[in-house]
C-alpha cells in the first residue's frame, strides 16, 4: 500500500503542502474549521503519524482521545533539564500536550528532578502522589530513578528515556521520535556520493534516543560494507568534550553526524576555535530541527521532530493507560523527516 503523504492530503483537499503542515503541526495562522478539515481527512487517508486515530470516523481529531479520558485529574510532569534550553524539542512539545490534557478535563504540573533527587531516589518536594493520576517523564535518563518511578502504582510515560545498550527495558509507556530512518538515509545518500568517511559526535549513553541514532549510524555503514573509522566517533554532547578530541584528529571525515542539534551547533562552535568550516573542510548534520538550526550558519542539515504527534500521541498513551492499566506496556515511535540543508551541501 502506497505511504500516504503530506502532499497526497494537499492534493486532495486542493490546498497548498505547506497549509496541510501548518495544521498536523498545529502552527499558527489557521481557522480551526480549517485545521479540523485536514486532520479528519489525514486520519481518513491513513497518513501514518495520525494512524492512532485511523478508527475515527466523525467529529474532532481529539473524540477518540476524549472518550478514553475517565475522570480529570492532574498529569504529573516529572523533568531533570528541559529548562536549560529554549528550544529543545521537549519545551515545543509541551505547550502542546498541555492543551491536549486540558481538552480531557486534566491539569499538567510541573516537578523539576534535581541532582539530589536522583542521588537518593527521592521524589520532588511538590510532588502530591494522591493528587496524581500518572507521570510523565521528559528528559528523565537515570535508570534507577526510572525503576523507582515505574514502582509507585501511578500509570507512566516516559518520553525518550535511559538507553537500553544493556538489552533491559522499563515496565512503563515509552514514546520516542523515529530516529533511524533519517540517519539511514543521510548516511546511504553521502555513500552514494562517494562519502565513505564519516563518524558520529554525541554519547550515545546519554538516552535513548541518542543511542539508536548512533546505531542506525553504524547500522547503515555496516549494511553497506563501509567500516567505521573509530577516530571519527566523538562520544560528548557538549564544546568543552568535543574540542580536545576534534583537535587531535590529523584528518577530518567528509561528514560528521551529531546526536542533535545542540551537538552539532557546539560542533561548528569548535571545529571554528580550531580554523575549520562547515561544509568546507567538513559537513555536518544534527537531529530534532531547532530553531537554531535555522538560523545558525551554515544552516543545518537535521531530522524534524513532529512535536503536535507527539503530543496527540503522548495524550492518547496516558488515556489509555489511566483506562486501562493491565495493558501491555507500549513501545511508540512517531515519523520523522530529514531536511537537507547548507551544511551537508557538497
Amino acid at each position: 500500500m502506497k505511504r500516504v503523504t503530506i502532499q497526497d492530503i494537499a492534493d486532495a483537499l486542493g490546498i497548498s503542502r505547506n497549509t496541510v503542515s501548518k495544521a498536523i503541526n498545529n502552527s499558527d495562522g489557521l481557522a480551526d474549521a480549517t485545521r479540523e478539515k485536514i486532520l479528519q481527512k489525514a486520519v481518513e487517508m491513513g497518513y501514518k503519524p495520525l494512524s492512532y486515530v485511523a478508527s475515527l470516523s466523525r467529529g474532532s481529531v481529539s473524540a477518540m482521545i476524549t472518550d478514553m479520558a475517565r475522570d480529570s485529574g492532574d498529569i504529573a510532569l516529572f523533568t531533570a533539564s528541559i529548562f536549560h534550553q529554549g528550544n529543545h524539542f521537549a519545551n515545543l512539545m509541551l505547550d502542546r500536550i498541555r492543551q491536549e490534557l486540558s481538552q480531557l478535563g486534566y491539569t499538567l504540573s510541573i516537578h523539576l528532578v534535581d541532582r539530589e533527587n536522583i542521588a537518593q531516589l527521592t521524589l520532588p518536594a511538590t510532588f502530591q502522589r494522591e493528587m496524581s493520576s500518572a507521570i510523565m517523564c521528559i528528559e528523565m535518563f537515570d535508570w534507577d530513578y526510572g525503576e523507582m518511578l515505574c514502582g509507585l502504582d501511578l500509570p507512566v510515560l516516559f518520553v525518550d528515556g535511559p538507553h537500553k545498550r544493556n538489552g533491559n527495558s522499563l515496565p512503563a509507556d515509552q514514546l520516542y521520535m523515529e530516529n533511524t530512518v533519517g540517519i539511514t538515509r543521510l548516511v546511504n545518500d553521502m555513500l552514494a556520493k562517494g562519502k565513505r568517511r564519516i563518524g558520529f559526535i554525541g554519547d550515545y549513553e546519554h538516552c535513548q534516543s541518542f543511542y539508536e541514532r548512533y546505531t542506525a549510524f553504524r547500522c547503515a555503514m555496516l549494511m553497506a560494507g563501509v567500516p567505521v573509522d573509530e577516530r571519527f566517533c566523538i562520544k560528548a554532547n557538549a564544546y568543552s568534550g568535543i574540542i580536545d578530541p576534534l583537535g587531535a584528529l590529523q584528518e577530518l571525515p567528509d561528514l560528521f553526524l551529531c546526536g542533535n542539534d545542540f551537538v552539532a551547533v557546539d560542533a561548528i562552535q569548535a571545529l571554528r576555535k580550531l580554523g575549520k568550516s562547515v561544509p568546507g573542510d567538513v559537513m555536518l548534520s544534527g537531529f530534532d530541527d531547532a530553531p537554531e538550526s535555522r538560523i545558525i550558519t551554515p544552516a543545518l542539515t537535521t531530522v524534524h521532530i513532529h512535536t503536535q504527534i507527539m503530543a496527540y500521541t503522548a495524550a492518547y498513551l496516558l488515556m489509555s493507560r489511566i483506562k486501562e492499566p493491565s495493558l501491555d506496556c507500549r513501545i511508540v515511535h512517531t515519523e520523522t523527516e530529514l531536511i537537507y540543508r547548507d551544511s551537508t551541501r557538497c
